[in-house]
């Protein structure tokens, strides 16, 4: 009798709660922080329910939806030193990419959630998803490998009509490939910049488009291109000129930064994204950064606002007054630069002029910033998805979501949140699970 009732008591507490309704878990992992990518993942290991809503597609889709801005995940970098990550993350956690090796690659790209890179020493370019980890390989256009140019500017971008960009994953993408060389039989405009771009849908280059100017274009030490309006896209030369590469229309237009007037200080300027969406421009003057924004009527650069780099920075950000604030990168769609000091690397958000420093390391070459949501993936399922179509979620159809399941969420994550800041997942489970055999 004894022996019956102690099993079936061992069969009441071992018995397994009940299972949360996957919009509930989707309203608790939403209330995660979103710039804090080990909160999701490790929340998503509770167990397979919630690792299965925290990675569907349309999770992502919701996730963009609720928080707006993806955050900085971190950058690439081409610093030759091998104690260094080829990714570097800026946010609070620990947290790492397995980027490619930087003795192989050289980083060079990154925009709606894919990275470009180089080869180091052939001629080769690899497209690299960080969050699912898959990568394709393609060889430069055929005409760069017959003449003798200069270097190149390259750009990847995401090529799936209509896309918001919130969940490109294993979506088709595009990658612009624009070089210059020296036509020695011309008279006069010896010079001919020619670009072209390359579809994965097709898998091959599309038809090359050329330009000639009386100058040469090298984009040996400038900063990554911007896409403005999904169809224009633009690339910074060593000498202070811009390069438009107009994808719709396919044609190449040059023009000059403001205030310049010779090679020499081109690399004080950086290519962002304006307030307006447009085209920007940032200028370092010594403390101050001075952004400019590119009129659509007439094309003119207009000088729109300073940053006095003295009031946001910390005090030590500069060792003296020849030390020089150097920006070495603009992270697209986030609204951040990052300016480089004497006492380390900071970022800047444009909006609210938050600051933060994110790395002790000082290295001097142009940053790729990596913007995007962190979620878990099935990465299997990705590896030779780069040129398919982004996948659809079947059913599930978007809409407003019930304040009772938004309610009770938030109680759950209440009970929890303590611990989940603690990293212990396992204790905020039994939490949570504790909480549902009460209900």
């Amino acid at each position: 009798m004894g022996a019956a009732l102690s099993r079936r008591q061992a069969t009441t507490v071992c018995a397994p709660p009940p299972e949360l309704p996957s919009e509930l878990i989707e309203e608790i992992l939403f209330r995660l922080p979103p710039d804090d990518p080990a909160c999701l993942l490790r929340a998503s290991l509770i167990c397979k329910a919630w690792s299965h809503t925290a990675s569907r597609p349309g999770f992502r889709r919701r996730l963009h939806k609720r928080h707006g801005a993806a955050p900085v995940l971190g950058f690439l970098h081409n610093w030759d030193n091998e104690c260094i990550p080829h990714f570097v993350p800026t946010v609070a956690s620990s947290f790492s990419l397995a980027a490619p090796d930087w003795r192989s690659w050289q980083a060079i790209d990154c925009r709606h959630g894919r990275a470009l890179f180089c080869s180091k020493g052939a001629w080769e370019l690899l497209v690299w998803e960080p969050i699912t980890g898959a990568q394709q390989r393609l060889a430069v256009p055929p005409a760069f490998k017959i003449c003798v140019p200069f270097e190149p500017a390259y750009a990847v971008f995401c090529a799936a009509d209509g896309c918001d960009h919130r969940n490109c994953l294993g979506g088709p993408f595009g990658v612009a490939f624009a070089f210059c060389f020296e036509d020695e039989d011309a008279a006069d405009e010896e010079y001919v910049t020619s670009a072209c771009v390359y579809s994965s849908e097709h898998g091959t280059w599309g038809q090359l488009i050329s330009m000639r100017s009386e100058f040469m274009i090298s984009f040996e030490n400038s900063s990554s291109g911007v896409l403005i309006r999904r169809s224009l896209l633009y690339f910074l030369s060593n000498v202070g000129s811009i390069l438009e590469y107009d994808l719709a229309r396919h044609g190449l237009t040059e023009f000059d930064a403001p205030n310049h007037e010779s090679g020499n200080d081109a690399e004080r300027f950086n290519l962002m994204v304006s307030e307006g969406g447009g085209l920007g421009l940032c200028e370092e003057l010594d403390v101050r950064l001075k952004l400019w924004t590119r009129e659509v009527s007439d094309g003119t650069m207009m000088g729109n606002r300073v940053i006095h780099l003295d009031n946001l920075l910390p005090n030590g950000a500069r060792m003296d007054a020849e030390t020089r604030l150097i920006v070495v990168g603009f992270a697209e769609g986030a609204n951040v630069i990052f300016p480089n000091t004497f006492s380390g690397l900071f970022t800047i958000e444009l909006q609210s002029d938050r600051v933060k420093k994110v790395c002790h390391d000082r290295g001097s070459c142009k940053l790729i910033p990596v913007v995007s949501f962190y979620t878990p993936v099935d990465r299997g399922g990705y590896q030779d998805l780069l040129s398919s179509t982004p996948s659809q979620e079947v059913g599930g159809e978007e809409g407003g979501e019930e304040e009772k399941t938004a309610d009770e969420a938030q109680q759950l994550l209440d009970k929890g949140s303590n611990t989940i800041k603690e990293w212990c997942f396992v204790d905020t489970f039994e939490r949570l699970s504790h909480d549902l055999n009460t209900r």
